[in-house]
């Protein structure tokens, strides 16, 4: 009798007691062969599981067998469904309640899961898992006391200490068939014995180390249920007081009612997995094993690799380069620079504004050229989100290094990962950015990065903004077009340009940014999304490909990023994957027909990972490095050219808070701007960068940072006028 096959977790059977012994009429096995060790000990059920604030609770039909806990959704009733495989089945709850799912859910292995009751509620318990928690409910309290009895003890009944898919006494096997052939091939006796032997000695070692390995894996398991009670301390201690409100469902043959209780639920990150879990209980079924693509789970893993400085070692294997790299770098310290960590308090209270009635005249419009309130606007100029995408320079620096040591791929795998973490802001930014007037600059320099940028904007129709941007071997720069326009629900976020980075050794990569689309602007949760294809322009060996991923409603793993490596022979040699608002990862590719882009691998690289968010977090969800980009201090207020954007009024007063005088400020600027268009038509000229070709890119002529040390801004307009009205910045803390 051969063993049914099981779920990769379960390739090892548990003993139920009372169940599962052989029947009478079973012919005996051979004692010469091995015993499957399967039971059939099952118990099945209906339980209501919490699935979203939508639908509450949602009746689910149950089944356990082996320490594995299954639930589908209830097709048809059970009356005349027969357990399957023949297994004596205990059913909990009323006879005539049950329903027999067609395809399972999901699975929940009980030996890497704990068990958890409510205080609050006597028919309410959890199951806890490495990878999400389920809240159930039962029809009484018999029954919950019942269903955890059962767990608890299919749970304690899957030790599986000295259970083994193979007897320890070494088992021999046959060799009739290898001998028969070996004759055939007229080898003789003397020789074919030899064979033999060297057979069952390299069997018998092979058997060996699989026992062990096999103990290894036991007593690994056997750690797990232990570690789930500790990290889920918190959460017993939460149920025991019952701190946070979850829904109360009472029950109608519907399925639907009325709801309030208190219990403890988990985050709302956590709930709205949930949510996506009950979608994806409308399509395909969705297992929770070790084949799940690309998981959360192997994120966090890849997380925790943060060192104290916020630098970010290799979770998946460290590459040799990166030692060299910290040795080459112990002498050569960049300065500390003491910058601010939050935003003014504001002087007053900000007022609501009907966004809608914004929308509904300006659809189809280009988002440029609309007028809004200043409440619609973050503290910051598009030029100064034109920095913002330096935050990881770091990245760039490593390229550099590793190009000097000859290893080429590296460097454009660090520059792909540099070109999604420019995305990673973005996460919670539903307020636009300032349009700058023309002529306007901004200047940035990071000496605790060891880099210097400055940007201008070029043109006002079309509005083009351009930057430059010099680092450690490395300079960077473009221009960027951005169209935009109101679609009702959503706007759309067109850019057009290149940006170009060339290193020292003259490797030059250049790519584009996708598109960008907000959503819900008018019901829902306002949110955003980057999509499109990346294609990274290597003007040597290689080039790199970038897919970001469109997300769907029944997406269960949104914000995905995958590309590919490929040299100039068009041969894939790396693959990345990753979530433009999380960390990118790479896999380099030794054998292509093994290559898969799709998953996280023990030959893994995490590339970059995002910074931890800002301890006294912002309105408007800016980023630690965003917080810092606008200050302004009485030193550097005397070194900048009147054109800098952090001394544009509006923008100012917005940053303090003083919103009647940026919204005064706003409208004066702007109407001051729709001179412009004017000024290019007679021949008005950018300071700081110049177009070379009518196809090229805006770039840098030089001359600022000289002007700068020496404080000559000759030929540097006061565009905003009214300088002496300019408030003074709060001092960073």
């Amino acid at each position: 009798m051969r063993a049914r096959e099981m779920h990769p977790l379960c390739c090892i059977a548990i003993d139920f007691p009372g169940f599962g012994s052989r029947s009478p009429a079973e012919p005996p096995q051979d004692e010469g062969r091995e015993r499957p060790l399967v039971t059939c000990a099952a118990v099945e059920g209906v339980l209501y599981k919490w699935t979203n604030y939508g639908k509450g609770w949602r009746p689910r039909w149950f089944s356990l067998r082996d320490g594995v806990l299954t639930y589908s959704k209830i097709r048809r009733r059970a009356a005349a469904a027969a357990p399957s495989g023949g297994c004596a089945v205990r059913v909990i709850g009323p006879a005539g309640a049950g329903g027999v799912g067609e395809k399972p859910v999901a699975v929940v292995h009980l030996k890497i899961s704990s068990i958890r009751e409510s205080n609050s509620d006597d028919k309410r318990f959890y199951i806890v898992t490495p990878s999400t928690t389920l809240h159930l409910r039962s029809d009484s309290r018999k029954d919950r006391v019942a269903w955890i009895e059962a767990l608890a003890s299919a749970r304690n009944d899957s030790s599986m200490t000295g259970i083994v898919a193979f007897s320890h006494n070494e088992k021999s096997f046959s060799t009739e068939k290898l001998r028969d052939r070996m004759h055939e091939e007229g080898l003789g006796e003397a020789l074919i014995r030899d064979c033999e032997q060297i057979m069952h000695s390299e069997f018998s070692q092979y058997q060996r180390k699989l026992k062990i390995y096999q103990e290894e894996y036991l007593s690994f398991l056997g750690i797990i249920p232990q570690q789930l009670e500790e990290d889920n301390s918190d959460v017993s201690i939460s149920m025991r007081e019952g701190q946070l409100q979850l829904i109360k469902h009472d029950f109608s043959p519907s399925g639907h009612g009325k709801y309030s209780e208190y219990s403890t639920t988990e985050s709302s990150d956590d709930i709205e997995k949930q949510e996506l879990d009950e979608v994806s209980d409308q399509d395909e079924p969705y297992f929770f094993d070790t084949k799940e693509c690309f998981s959360d789970s192997a994120v966090i893993c890849a997380s925790e690799m943060e060192d104290p400085h916020g630098n970010m070692n290799d979770a998946f294997g460290t590459h040799p380069y990166d030692a060299i790299m910290n040795l080459e770098g112990e002498n050569n310290v960049l300065p500390y620079i003491q910058r601010r960590n939050k935003l003014p308090e504001p002087v007053e209270k900000e007022k609501g504004i009907s966004l809608w009635s914004m929308i509904k005249d300006n659809v189809g419009k280009d988002l440029t050229r609309v007028c809004l309130p200043v409440y619609f606007n973050e503290p910051l100029s598009s030029l100064q989100k034109c920095f913002e995408d330096m935050e990881y320079s770091y990245l760039l620096d490593k390229a550099y290094e590793y190009g000097k040591m000859g290893n080429s791929l590296m460097r454009i795998l660090n520059v792909a990962a540099f070109a999604v973490s420019g995305y990673a802001s973005s996460v919670g930014r539903i307020c636009k950015p300032f349009n700058p007037l023309l002529g306007e600059t901004y200047e940035a320099d990071y000496p605790e990065k060891g880099i210097r940028f400055f940007s201008e904007k070029v043109s006002h129709h079309p509005m083009i903004m351009a930057c430059h941007c010099e680092g450690k071997g490395w300079k960077f720069w473009g221009d960027s077009n951005l169209k935009s326009k109101f679609w009702g629900q959503s706007i759309q976020l067109d850019p057009v340009g290149v940006l170009t980075l060339k290193f020292d050794d003259g490797e030059t990569f250049q790519w584009s940014k996708v598109t960008t689309t907000i959503y819900n602007l008018i019901l829902g949760k306002v949110y955003c999304n980057h999509h499109g294809t990346m294609n990274i322009r290597g003007n040597r060996q290689y080039s790199c490909k970038l897919k970001f991923k469109e997300q769907s409603f029944l997406d269960r793993n949104p914000r995905q990023v995958q590309g590919f490596v490929e040299d100039i022979a068009g041969t894939k040699v790396a693959t990345l994957i990753g979530k433009w608002d999380d960390n990118m990862c790479c896999t380099i590719i030794d054998d292509v027909s093994k290559s898969n882009g799709s998953n996280i691998t023990h030959n893994s690289t995490l590339l970059w990972k995002r910074s931890k968010p800002p301890i006294n977090p912002t309105r408007y969800n800016l980023s630690s490095f965003a917080i810092t980009l606008n200050e302004l201090t009485s030193e550097l207020q005397g070194k900048l050219p009147p054109t800098d954007s952090r001394l544009r009024p509006d923008q100012r007063y917005l940053e303090n808070g003083e919103y009647e005088k940026a919204n005064a400020e706003k409208l004066r600027l702007e109407r001051r701007q729709r001179m412009s268009k004017k000024m290019q038509e007679n021949g008005w000229k950018p300071r700081w960068f110049q177009k070379v070709d009518k196809d090229e890119s805006f770039h840098y002529v030089g001359g600022y940072w000289e002007a700068r040390e020496h404080k000559n801004w000759d030929g540097c307009l006061d565009i905003f006028s009214k300088s002496s009205d300019v408030p003074n910045a709060t001092p960073s803390s």
